[in-house]
């Protein structure tokens, strides 16, 4: 295990107005993911599961505190510097695939791969190794409406990771799919995340798949809590 860990939170606080009250939903949280390591977040709808995602994935800047990727603080970073940040070191994985649909599940992997500057085929290569690993080897051209849920929800993480990003963050990403389906996507989520070195905060009602990840955690009173 590295010295470092991929992902750090240190004391993050994010506070939210609603008129002339403030909401406070993270008060001096702390989390650590290192390389090859999967934490499942289990906390109930409100707690800030989405809010500490977003703040983990660059996405809201914390208003205290500060998130360090690979040892990189941010908190003093401006918007260009963490897009660019966000773009090579960040996957993101949602409830809902989010695919484009006019285009292929290649062409969608291999997207994300054009904008950050690799030419069609290097993209392209990739994007069919991705989908091959994720055992989508024959619906390299099919569209999203010709694929299954779960085929939907394996391109939107070979996506995710097309990049070679160092942490995966998914919310829900099995949450619209029926039992069997979801387990069948979670073993290829943390597959992969083993065999990339991946750092991976996924948050999730399901307390099954969440009992087979490395760790657990849940937030309490705007703090990260490892659980049992």
């Amino acid at each position: 295990m590295s010295d470092q860990p991929a992902l750090l939170l240190r004391d993050v606080g994010r506070t939210y107005k609603q008129g002339d009250d403030a909401l406070e939903i993270l008060c001096g949280a702390d989390l650590s993911i290192w390389a090859g390591q999967s934490v499942a977040m289990i906390a109930p709808s409100g707690a800030g599961k989405s809010t500490l995602l977003h703040v983990a994935g660059l996405l809201e800047k914390p208003d205290a505190g500060d998130v360090l990727i690979a040892g990189r603080a941010t908190a003093g970073m401006d918007d260009a510097a963490r897009t660019a940040l966000r773009r090579t070191e960040i996957g993101f994985v949602y409830q809902f695939h989010h695919l484009l649909p006019e285009f292929s599940a290649r062409e969608n992997v291999m997207l994300p791969q054009m904008i950050r500057g690799l030419t069609k085929a290097e993209a392209g290569k990739r994007a069919g190794e991705l989908l091959d690993f994720l055992g989508l080897a024959k619906r390299h051209g099919h569209r999203p409406s010709e694929l299954s849920g779960g085929e939907q929800q394996r391109v939107a993480i070979a996506r995710a990771v097309a990049n070679g990003p160092r942490v995966l963050l998914a919310d829900e990403p099995t949450g619209n799919l029926d039992p069997k389906t979801a387990d069948h996507v979670f073993d290829t989520l943390t597959q992969l995340v083993r065999v990339t070195g991946l750092a991976a905060l996924v948050a999730t009602h399901n307390m099954d798949l969440a009992a087979r990840m490395d760790r657990r955690v849940t937030l309490r009173d705007g703090k990260v809590v490892e659980v049992g």
